[in-house]
């Protein structure tokens, strides 16, 4: 091996029903790529087979392999192949991989190895799907003091100058819960099953509130935040993907503010709380991350749909009623629970109120399918965003 050079030797096995002769263009050849995005950055020369090769029979063989002299990493495929007709490495046969790295002294292989393309994908998949819930969450960390920043600043600024001041991040949730209460609890008489008194009425309604708060008002929001920051896309160079992470992370300041009024009715209606609330980190992260990959769905595809934001608002609201928050889950027909209890909101719902007041883990099937759903969306939801940014700038 020479300074940019690697000199491979392999056997090359014909498995298919035909004679492989070089006067037929049959030959052993070299790819190099990019492993980053998969790129083909160097098509190499192609090397004759020594002899026909009947099915079953192999021959050695050899390559040498000359590396760009750009310092990088490279993924090379060593392949049998027939010019002008097809790579036989794409056709799912085995074939020699080889990483490799080039810097200042040279090219030094990293690894090499016998595979397909088959258990190749199978690997980047399980690699990208790393990277994919790796990378949001490490924007998130090295990002938080900006986050937390902004968070305070909306939440304080949100309400300026009013009278209340920020005793309206209490004051408002407070009173979207009483209003609902009184069109369900007192007008229409609705009751739960587990407490069917009034006051039982209003601790299962406000626990299925808790999730919803702190959801909706991200999610409604959504749709305008790049919007609303387009300096932020124009002239700096500014970590797009956190302006849901605020959203997110101001609606859980507003769920924290409903928790302590729901606590303290809690305690006053039943003169405690039950143990059973130290489930609710269980609940609170797939909650995050359900809502903050919708968030980054949203807010990109705000930026090109400008009525997203009206259809949002109907959708939420056709999302808070199919969902069993201020009506018992016993009303609901049963042709529609099959549909229904699908509704992530209905898991988190129902868990709430297991754990608050119930006194029990919340049941694990739901709980599973519910952690598994979040983290797709989670992963989707930034990916969606990653892709649709690069032309923020073009629309807005």
């Amino acid at each position: 091996m020479s300074a940019l050079t690697i000199r491979a030797s392999f056997r090359v096995v014909n498995s298919s029903v035909e004679t492989w002769k070089p006067e037929d263009g049959y030959a052993v050849g070299y790819q190099i790529l990019d492993p980053e995005t998969d790129t083909l950055v160097v098509d190499g020369p192609r090397a004759p087979l020594a002899r026909p090769l009947a099915p079953g029979e192999s021959v050695d063989a050899e390559v040498e392999v000359e590396l760009p002299p750009e310092h990088g990493r490279y993924r090379i495929f060593v392949s049998s192949m027939r010019e002008n007709v097809c790579w036989h490495y794409q056709q799912g046969k085995p074939f020699l991989l080889i990483e490799a790295q080039v810097d200042e002294e040279g090219a030094h292989l990293l690894r090499s190895a016998t595979t397909t393309m088959g258990a190749l994908g199978r690997r980047n998949l399980l690699r990208s799907l790393g990277r994919g819930f790796k990378y949001p969450l490490a924007i998130v960390w090295r990002n938080r003091s900006l986050i937390r920043s902004m968070v305070r600043r909306d939440v304080l600024g949100r309400y300026r100058g009013s009278f209340g001041g920020v005793f309206w991040t209490l004051l408002n949730p407070l009173l979207l819960m009483t209003t609902y209460f009184f069109v369900f609890g007192i007008v229409l008489r609705a009751r739960f099953h587990g407490d069917p008194s009034r006051a039982g009425f209003v601790l299962y309604f406000l626990c299925g509130m808790l999730p919803w708060l702190a959801f909706s008002e991200a999610a409604g929001r959504a749709p305008f935040v790049v919007l609303e920051h387009r300096n932020f896309v124009k002239k700096l160079v500014f970590p797009l993907e956190t302006l849901p992470v605020n959203l997110t992370a101001a609606g859980l300041v507003t769920e924290l503010f409903a928790l302590l009024v729901f606590v303290v009715g809690l305690l006053l209606a039943r003169g405690g709380v039950p143990a059973t609330v130290a489930w609710l980190p269980l609940l609170l992260i797939p909650q995050l991350l359900l809502t903050l990959g919708l968030c980054w769905f949203l807010a990109a595809l705000g930026v090109y749909v400008r009525d997203l934001g009206q259809i949002n608002g109907f959708l939420l609201t056709l999302w808070f009623f199919l969902t069993p928050i201020c009506y018992p889950v016993e009303s609901l027909p049963s042709q529609a629970m099959a549909v229904l209890s699908k509704n992530p909101f209905f898991v988190l719902v129902q868990a709430y109120r297991d754990i608050f007041l119930e006194g029990r883990a919340p049941a694990f099937g739901p709980l599973w399918k519910l952690w598994l759903v979040s983290a797709v969306l989670f992963l989707l939801g930034h990916a969606w965003f990653y892709k649709l940014k690069r032309n923020f700038a073009d629309v807005i």
